[in-house]
């Protein structure tokens, strides 16, 4: 008798919790209304589990801003962004390349929402294959003269990890300033030992937003996405390869690995380097005191590239890296190319494809046809009917796992970065992404994406018909929980 009035009065306090949760999503913490009902479900149909869960996942990151530029180097970026803005009112800044005045309006939107300064002094290599990126890497980090910046969300203590660890270790011993920032979930296979070496040599490592509680994490959901390398302000590294050797394609699962990463020589480092700088002193201990070394003045001989640099995060007012990709959806006339493991798009997003699509516009998807997240992998299956009912063209990459996460537009404007096209990079994660507004970096990248069609099976609207029905139930309920994935 005793015990089952124990229960009761558990049971009672957990609904009392479950109640008051409920009244702070959709009262106080302001979500949209999917995400709130995703919430709302789990809250109550698995009230324990789903108050352990929201703590855990569901608190919102506090609307403070995490990362502030002080003193004169916040009045130099608000004067150049301010020149810049009255420079494309103009007609000025984009008119040595008559084929990008027509995406003058992306490059503004993309200064006012995320200080992404215009570039055109790039160059820019393109490794599709783990081997070559990592091979070119380990080459610049030897000859690297001041200091080498590196963040990374996945970082392996395996053959690959233990050979970069090994080469920046050498590199601190010579005096060259080495600063690892590392993801503490992302990477949280990681051991203590991983990082002795380099910090015996006087490098430095830390972990972004560690756990301060043993095994439980109340910043889970907020990881930084991001995968940058700066090698002394002159080469920048930016795209979808971690540290693995999963990612030289040695992993029996996945096989192959197709990743998509760019090496960039020129003024977009910098904007590189501007946010490893800002991720490094919210991150750790010791702060980085900025000098001119680590912004160093460039000539225009590096190339002729035009980019921007746009980052993302939790604690932004807007979702740049989504509204870019928006942006550059509605501009296409010709053809989308867009490549991503994982798909799960707002409403917004969906929108603009099928639009798009509607509109005459050759619209292209390709995904991986393995599978690394279930809830994921399914959730993205259940948005692909629709855009095929709507005449967008499905392929299902099979020659081991697709990674890329890139965009292209009309061969013209591109996009390579962090962000996997899911709500998660958009609202959750810390991310990066390099846009290109360059007309042959663009078509070699539409020419990459023709050359994956080739290991790759075309989804149709009759066979998306035909899956089996286990399938669509769990198509079903991941769709259901894609607004929290």
């Amino acid at each position: 008798m005793i015990r089952a009035i124990i229960i009761q009065n558990v049971y009672a306090i957990i609904m009392v919790l479950n109640i008051f949760l409920a009244i702070t999503v959709i009262f106080l913490e302001r979500r949209n209304a999917s995400t709130t009902w995703a919430w709302l479900m789990i809250l109550f149909f698995v009230p324990v589990f789903g108050f352990i869960l929201y703590l855990i996942l569901g608190q919102k990151l506090r609307k403070r801003k995490l990362y502030k530029l002080l003193g004169d180097s916040q009045r130099i970026v608000e004067h150049t962004i301010e020149r810049q803005m009255r420079q494309l009112r103009d007609g000025e800044l984009l008119d040595k390349d008559l084929e990008m005045i027509s995406y003058q309006d992306m490059v503004y939107m993309n200064l006012k929402t995320s200080y992404a300064l215009y570039t055109s002094n790039n160059a820019v290599e393109i490794y599709t294959e783990g081997n070559q990126k990592f091979d070119a890497l380990l080459r610049d980090i030897e000859s690297a003269q001041h200091h080498i910046h590196l963040v990374y969300y996945i970082v392996r203590d395996d053959k690959l990890g233990r050979r970069l660890v090994k080469a920046l270790a050498a590199k601190a011993a010579e005096g060259v300033e080495v600063k690892f920032l590392y993801d503490h979930i992302g990477s949280s296979g990681l051991p203590k030992r991983y990082f002795y070496e380099l910090r015996a040599a006087g490098g430095q490592a830390a972990a972004f937003f560690p756990s301060r509680i043993p095994y439980l994490n109340l910043k889970l959901n907020y990881r930084n996405h991001r995968k940058l390398v700066i090698i002394d302000g002159q080469v920048g590294y930016i795209g979808g390869f971690n540290i693995g050797d999963e990612y030289l394609g040695l992993n029996k699962h996945f096989g192959e690995w197709r990743d998509t990463h760019l090496r960039v020589q020129g003024n977009a480092v910098l904007q590189m380097q501007a946010q490893f700088l800002m991720d490094w002193n919210l991150a750790a201990s010791g702060k980085i005191i900025l000098n001119d070394q680590y912004f160093p003045i460039m000539d225009d001989a590096k190339g002729t590239i035009g980019m921007q640099l746009v980052a993302s995060g939790p604690d932004t007012e807007y979702q740049q890296i989504k509204n870019s990709y928006i942006k550059m959806i509605y501009a296409a006339k010709k053809t989308i190319c867009l490549q991503t493991p994982y798909f799960v798009p707002d409403e917004s997003l969906m929108t603009a494809l099928k639009i798009a699509s509607l509109s005459g516009v050759d619209v292209r998807i390709m995904l991986p046809i393995k599978r690394d997240h279930f809830f994921v992998y399914w959730a993205t299956h259940s948005y692909l009917g629709e855009l095929l009912a709507n005449g967008v063209q499905c392929y299902m990459f099979e020659k081991g796992f697709l990674h890329a996460k890139t965009l292209v537009i009309d061969g013209k404007v591109a996009s390579v970065g962090t962000a996997n096209l899911d709500i998660r990079s958009f609202k959750l994660n810390f991310e990066m992404n390099a846009f290109i507004y360059d007309t042959q970096t663009a078509a070699k990248l539409q020419r990459i994406f023709e050359d994956d069609m080739k290991n790759s099976t075309q989804l149709t609207l009759a066979l998306y018909g035909k899956r089996p029905l286990m399938n669509r139930f769990k198509e079903s309920i991941s769709r259901l929980l894609s607004p929290i994935l």
